[in-house]
């Protein structure tokens, strides 16, 4: 399979953010952490070995511990600056240090959307959980920063009769939970929240993105310095396009939430096709009166 993202490039720009003494910007883990914790605060069961994998901030373990619902949290990062002194383990780029079955509950937040093996990521945490071990993510879906890839492709378009690839092609939630099946969860569910962020100007935005190192990392990008045009003309499309009425401009985010269980005998089964004891006319029949 031939990777789409440079993993190395996107790990080092986050790097440089707090080499530089500049934190990642965190507004939308922050969200996405208080959402887990009201996501976990509704089963009904505690986990008593739970990992954090690739989150980069320390925002995922805090809301698990808070839950309640965590025992003993360990974070996985993809390089140990971002433990920033705490205790944790370290992964090889996309091949995760999980034991099989040595996991009860696995988060995984606003990480997913940069590995270049999806399906594969999937696996090995499925493979990394007990027997009805639950697995939770959030990570950019489609409809992610749909203005920002539509006015840059307009005006670079425009202005150089050509465009390059700068916003990265995010999973459609159906296209995820099939990913869910195919990795070998019971009772895959997927579902989608869609945020939308205020911005003075198309550049705020871009600002925040590299404060969240998320920039453009994709194989295919323009390797040399874009005109100052391209970015002058996005902009002016984008107040156009995209403006609400007080003039402040909408940026999406659409995160895709996941949930899976490690498949167990205790679970409830779909029944048999043929054993059900009454027919769809029947009871359509039996609930009008009719």
């Amino acid at each position: 399979m031939e990777n789409i993202l440079d993993l190395e490039l996107a790990i080092a720009r986050k790097k440089r953010l707090l080499a530089g003494g500049r934190p990642i910007a965190t507004f939308l883990m922050e969200r996405t952490a208080d959402e887990l914790g009201e996501r976990l605060a509704t089963v009904e069961r505690r986990f008593a070995d739970c990992a954090a994998i690739h989150c980069l901030t320390p925002h995922a373990a805090l809301a698990m511990r808070a839950s309640g619902r965590a025992g003993n949290v360990s974070r996985i990062e993809p390089d140990p600056v971002f433990l920033e002194g705490g205790a944790g383990f370290v992964s090889d780029g996309e091949h995760l240090p999980l034991k099989p079955e040595s996991l009860d509950l696995a988060v995984s937040l606003l990480a997913l959307h940069e590995v270049n093996d999806l399906p594969g990521a999937l696996i090995q945490i499925r493979r990394a959980l007990r027997p009805d071990g639950l697995f939770l993510a959030a990570f950019a879906g489609a409809g992610t920063l749909e203005e920002l890839r539509h006015c840059l492709l307009v005006a670079e378009t425009e202005i150089t009769g050509g465009a390059s690839p700068r916003v990265l092609p995010f999973a459609d939630v159906r296209a995820a939970g099939a990913l869910l099946q195919r990795a070998g969860f019971a009772l895959p569910v997927a579902d989608i929240e869609t945020i939308t962020v205020r911005y003075a100007d198309m550049f705020a935005l871009l600002r925040d993105l590299r404060q969240m190192g998320a920039t453009n990392t994709l194989f295919g990008r323009l390797k040399r310095p874009t005109g100052k045009q391209v970015f002058l003309r996005a902009a002016d499309l984008y107040a156009e396009r995209f403006a609400d009425p007080d003039g402040r401009l909408r940026a999406t985010f659409s995160l895709i939430w996941l949930s899976g269980w490690a498949p167990d005998a205790s679970q409830p089964k779909p029944a048999r096709p043929g054993s059900a004891t009454m027919s769809l006319a029947q009871a359509l029949k039996d609930q009008d009166g009719k």
